[in-house]
């Protein structure tokens, strides 16, 4: 004594089939406990395993906390018949809760990181062209990708040497035209020198 009447349950997939556990009361407070830690530990790591789960297993734990609550307001037992069940650790630091958590984390951490990449690589496609810089073509001439790169690197292909930015400018013989790209003054297209080949 104390007791509290009340039922925990548990939920467990099976790919195609499922499985729901359920324990009744009365239980004391370390008994009670016990049990809601043991049978919510396992939907976090066996909860998973059909489509149907994926929304149940989470149901099953958040309907476990009425019980739980329930439990925890009642005293240490006491004038028992025999010694009550140990609660053991919480069910945040039991290894079901990692097998649950550890790859939650990593989903959560892993939108951001994509995001940060996708940021710092940027979309060099888009880039302003300027006068001087060197480009080599990822596509080809009717579905240009041109990418900025270091003009001494071996794979730079082309140096941009001017805009055709205004009515009567003209490439040089021999120069590749751009599409029309966005530039700060209006888009426009850019002549490219292809560059001699490297080894």
């Amino acid at each position: 004594m104390p007791v509290a009447d009340t039922t925990v349950y548990g939920h467990q997939g099976l790919v195609v089939l499922m499985r729901f556990r359920s324990r009744k009361g009365p239980f004391c407070r370390d008994c009670g406990v016990a049990t809601v830690r043991e049978m919510s530990a396992r939907p976090l790591w066996q909860g998973w395993w059909s489509p149907l789960s994926v929304v149940i297993a989470p149901i099953t734990l958040l309907v476990n906390l009425g019980p739980w609550g329930k439990l925890c307001r009642l005293g240490p037992p006491t004038g028992g018949v025999m010694a009550p069940l140990d609660p053991g650790r919480s069910l945040w630091l039991r290894p079901p809760a990692l097998a649950f958590l550890v790859p939650l984390v990593l989903a959560v951490l892993a939108i951001p990181t994509l995001i940060l990449v996708s940021t710092l690589n940027g979309d060099d496609e888009e880039a302003v062209l300027q006068v001087g810089q060197c480009v080599r073509n990822e596509g080809d001439w009717k579905n240009q990708a041109l990418v900025v790169t270091d003009c001494k690197a071996g794979f730079a292909q082309y140096e941009v040497t001017g805009h055709l930015d205004h009515t009567g400018a003209r490439c040089a013989d021999g120069e590749y035209i751009t599409h029309l790209r966005e530039r700060p003054d209006g888009p426009a297209s850019s002549c490219l020198r292809p560059l001699p080949l490297r080894p």
